[in-house]
């Protein structure tokens, strides 16, 4: 007899059905089997943010399908951001830690340590925190804390402080360092000693303390020591000096140290100027004594004194303002523009002022940049009488000479070989003293630009040789000519 089998499917019950088929199709047997239900509810699957978060079970499970996108599929952080509604820092930092850490970036990282005990800190510092108790009782956590930061460049917390004087170790001081500040007999080393602990990082109030001088003493001692080093620890006669008060002071000796590391070819003529430029007024041979100590200081080269000349007439020498103006283009060589070629400096200069009239750092030195900083001079002050130069093509190019005739300019040109006779050769060698440093030191067209700018500002506001011996003050381009704003 034949059997056909049939597996019927209604919701979670399989029926099985044996059924042998007689010749009047009458059924003989039937069987029916239930199968268990199903654990997890069928679902259709979908893209909708909104239906995946009301399945999820698990906030790691959360975590994971908002980045699962950007991780399997290359979706944007922005995209899924908006598709989920969370800030695309957190979706772009959350599939960041997944590539880097897996599955274990989705789950909350293990707590940070606990803060520092007192057993974590290096044994010397331990110990030095007891020491320090010890010596002076009067010891506040905090002050202890910065003597420690000194000392090892770390700073402990206050609370870090009390665990170990509580239980840390036995103290290695037996007495004191120094006895009452009124019981040193020698006064410099009863100021020393205020000076000394104000350098371990002792406060004023601890010092005071500590010494058994009041603390106002301890203020004074600091503020002599601070403008006038260890000539400031001796003991002062009692009667009224009879020298002068001293006009260096600390900011003064600063401010030479900052001048001779930017410009190592400064004189004491140039320092006595750029000092003068911010309020510090010091005579040309205290400047020269404050560069030869900062020199011997900081090891820096002094600059070769050139030979002696003799003084010759200077052939285009200048009776008033925009008589004679002079010309040249200055070779920079040495800079850090990732070009071995070499930078050009144009200048137009007042003989009778010694003002830069206008200036300008190029690439190039074709007539076209001379053309462009003599336009700038003609546009700001009119045309002068006399235009002095050498023989470069620059200056006697046909377009140069059309604006020379134009305006009713004279062209003069100094002798071959005799490059003294231009006034900007000295005007250069000021440059050189000024900014050269700098210019070396630039690494990009914009910096050497703003130091050029600052440089023709400097020369112009501080006084100048040529006019050292007026009796009026005015010692300075810019009071012997009206200079427009920089």
């Amino acid at each position: 007899m034949a059997i056909s089998r049939r597996i019927i499917e209604v919701g979670v019950t399989l029926v099985w059905t044996n059924r042998p088929i007689s010749r009047g199709g009458k059924t003989e047997a039937e069987k029916v089997i239930t199968m268990p239900a199903r654990k997890r509810q069928r679902r259709e699957r979908t893209h909708d943010w909104q239906e995946i978060q009301q399945y999820t079970l698990w906030p790691e499970q959360e975590v994971y399908e908002k980045i699962r996108p950007v991780i399997l599929y290359g979706e944007t952080a922005a995209e899924r951001a908006k598709e989920t509604g969370t800030s695309e820092r957190t979706i772009s930092y959350q599939a960041k830690r997944f590539e880097r850490e897996g599955m274990r970036s989705l789950f909350p990282s293990e707590r940070a340590p606990s803060p520092e005990t007192g057993r974590s800190l290096p044994q010397e510092m331990r110990q030095l925190i007891v020491d320090l108790k010890a010596e002076h009782p009067g010891f506040r956590p905090h002050e202890i804390a910065t003597i420690c930061f000194l000392r090892f460049e770390r700073r402990p917390s206050d609370h870090t402080v009390k665990r170990v004087l509580a239980d840390g170790p036995k103290p290695t001081v037996t007495g004191r360092r120094y006895p009452p500040y009124a019981q040193i007999a020698d006064g410099y080393q009863r100021r020393r000693a205020i000076v000394d602990l104000h350098a371990e990082g002792w406060s004023n109030t601890a010092i005071s303390a500590y010494l058994q001088t009041p603390r106002h003493r301890v203020y004074e001692v600091l503020k002599r020591w601070a403008e006038e080093g260890h000539a400031g620890l001796d003991d002062r006669p009692t009667s009224a000096p009879q020298s002068p008060a001293r006009k260096v002071t600390m900011d003064a000796i600063t401010e030479v140290r900052k001048l001779v590391g930017e410009s190592p070819e400064l004189g004491a003529y140039r320092v006595r100027a750029a000092l003068e430029q911010i309020g510090i007024h010091l005579s040309q041979a205290t400047c020269g004594r404050l560069l030869a100590l900062n020199r011997k200081l900081y090891g820096l080269p002094a600059p070769k004194a050139g030979a002696e000349r003799k003084r010759k007439e200077m052939p285009f020498k200048a009776h008033f303002r925009q008589e004679i103006w002079s010309v040249d283009i200055r070779y920079i060589e040495e800079h850090n523009l990732g070009f071995p070629e070499p930078v050009y400096l144009i200048s137009v200069l007042d003989n009778y002022s010694r003002a830069c009239l206008a200036s300008k750092i190029s690439a190039t030195q074709n007539g076209w940049d001379y053309l462009e900083v003599l336009f700038a001079a003609l546009s700001a002050f009119g045309a002068p009488s006399i235009i002095v130069s050498d023989g470069g093509g620059q200056f006697y190019s046909n377009q140069a000479m059309d604006v020379y005739a134009a305006l009713g300019i004279r062209k003069e040109r100094i002798e071959p070989g005799q490059a003294w006779q231009n006034y900007v050769e000295a005007h250069f060698n000021i440059v050189r003293k000024m900014a050269d440093a700098k210019f070396a030191r630039a690494r990009s067209w914009e910096e050497m630009i703003t130091i050029h700018r600052r440089w023709m500002h400097d020369y112009n506001v501080q006084r100048h040789w040529a006019h050292e011996s007026r009796e009026d003050g005015c010692h300075s381009v810019t009071r012997r000519i009206v200079l427009p704003p920089w």
